[in-house]
């Protein structure tokens, strides 16, 4: 069985016609509620947070913030439909038949500020936060998040393929020893042999596209290659 780990999009589709949120929604409600409303309850003692802490400006900061103010009862949307950008382009959930579809909700996992761990349906209001900013009295969410996320993760991924890819700042997140499952972790570098950017975040999605179509993700990740990128692949002995 197949679990793929992403990072969420910084940027959010607004509204949503979802159940109210809470901090328990979603498949790991019960066990991360409590950190949940405790980011919710920091964002909004910070009235939605400042430039500085959401790397944004404008309109774009004057919409975090509203967001971010009025979290809990927040309308939502489905986590595969609330993110946007590189990364979920590529993947196009959207665009899947129903059966692959159907295995996405079960094989994607999503590691973010707010939610720790969320599946792709899980109910998620817009917000904007990120995984590498410290909130007072939680310190730098990474590492705030780790132990609960590390427990969290260790169940889900036992016996499982776990293909992550997460950038440096979602990974420290949780502590990947305690992979209960055949964990891979994939780079993407370029041909100057740097870590690639903005054309990695692409081949993300593609990639995450082909093993969930796929009917030997396993061989499929072995073989799968991007005509720009070299894929690197780490297999770290537990």
């Amino acid at each position: 069985m197949l679990t793929i780990l992403l990072p969420p999009s910084e940027g959010k589709a607004p509204g949503g016609d979802g159940p109210p949120w809470t901090p328990t929604s979603g498949r790991f409600g019960e066990a991360l509620g409590d950190r949940r409303s405790a980011v919710a309850d920091a964002l909004g003692d910070l009235d939605g947070g400042d430039a500085r802490l959401l790397g944004v400006r404008g309109d774009t900061l004057a919409r975090s913030q509203a967001a971010n103010r009025a979290l809990r009862g927040a309308p939502t949307l489905p986590a595969w439909q609330r993110f946007t950008g590189v990364v979920w382009d590529h993947l196009d959930i959207g665009s899947l038949d129903a059966r692959t579809r159907r295995r996405a909700m079960r094989s994607v996992l999503v590691v973010s500020a707010l939610g720790g761990v969320n599946a792709l349906d899980d109910p998620l209001p817009e917000f904007r936060c990120k995984l590498s900013v410290s909130l007072p009295e939680l310190g730098k969410l990474s590492t705030w998040w780790r132990p609960a996320v590390t427990d969290v993760l260790a169940g889900a991924l036992r016996r499982r393929l776990v293909v992550d890819l997460l950038p440096a700042e979602h990974a420290a997140a949780w502590d990947a020893s305690r992979c209960g499952g055949r964990l891979v972790r994939v780079r993407f570098v370029g041909r100057d042999g740097r870590v690639a950017g903005h054309t990695a975040k692409a081949a993300k999605g593609l990639l995450a596209r082909a093993l969930l179509e796929a009917d030997d993700p396993a061989a499929t990740l072995d073989r799968w290659r991007h005509p720009q990128l070299r894929l690197e692949l780490e297999r770290p002995s537990r």
